[in-house]
């Protein structure tokens, strides 16, 4: 059995894992690169692809993306190397929650707030309060946090991922409330389009489905299939629901 036998990860060709088109990613970077940050951490960072474009708009800044996952760090690294960032950046695979480092100019948490929260919990007021604890003065956080876009029912509920409840996730006027409360002015409210979703969420499984459909009979075909069954499964039933909103903050003195 070669390589091009194996199963590919979920998300394998993906740029950034989550619905950010390139136009939106430049104007976060350049919103990012405005504040010249000397210093950007990355919570939950995967490949770490937004970190790197701040990088690469602010010559001489330096960058640690933290994770759990080494496959994900790996890549990134790799990403790094070809772009000539080794020397600028680190990929740490360590866990976020409580992190002592120190606080950074610019902080990204795309997607990626249940880093800083407990094991089997989500409580979206820590992880704004942790960011602000993580960026200096003057300094930027980008958050990249689900919204609903109107009260889902049980009926939707039900078709979502195990377990979804309509206190998930608040609305987005919840969501920056929680974020002035947290000490942030919101300099930039932003939501994913649904061609943004659409793009994400299928280009998330495309490799797996190609995969699929030219190895009907392979040994791991069958649990790969019933993952990306359910996964699809759960976005068209969030789809039109879930939202994704782009907040750019700047700390209260």
């Amino acid at each position: 059995m070669t390589a091009h036998d194996l199963p590919p990860r979920l998300g394998s060709g993906l740029t950034f894992h989550g619905p950010l088109s390139e136009d939106r990613a430049r104007g976060l970077v350049a919103r990012v690169a405005a504040s010249s940050p000397a210093r950007v951490l990355d919570i939950g960072c995967g490949q770490g692809e937004l970190m790197l474009r701040v990088l690469e708009a602010t010559p001489g800044a330096t960058g640690t993306g933290v994770d759990i996952d080494g496959a994900d760090l790996a890549l990134g690294r790799e990403r790094a190397a070809r772009r000539g960032l080794s020397e600028r950046v680190r990929y740490v695979e360590e866990s976020a929650r409580g992190t002592t480092r120190e606080p950074a100019d610019a902080v990204l948490c795309l997607g990626s707030g249940q880093a800083l929260c407990a094991d089997g919990t989500y409580d979206l007021g820590l992880v704004l309060r942790e960011l602000r604890r993580l960026v200096r003065p003057g300094g930027r956080v980008v958050l990249g946090e689900g919204y609903w876009r109107r009260t889902p029912t049980d009926a939707e509920l039900a078709t979502m991922w195990p377990g979804a409840r309509a206190d998930d996730h608040p609305s987005l006027a919840g969501l920056v409330d929680l974020a002035i409360d947290a000490g942030f002015r919101p300099l930039w409210t932003e939501t994913a389009s649904e061609e943004e979703w659409d793009a994400f969420e299928s280009g998330y499984r495309h490799d797996a489905e190609l995969w699929l459909a030219r190895h009907p009979r392979h040994p791991e075909a069958a649990a790969l299939r019933a993952r990306v069954d359910r996964q699809r499964s759960a976005w068209l039933g969030y789809r039109g629901l879930l939202g994704i909103a782009y907040l750019t903050l700047v700390p209260v003195d």
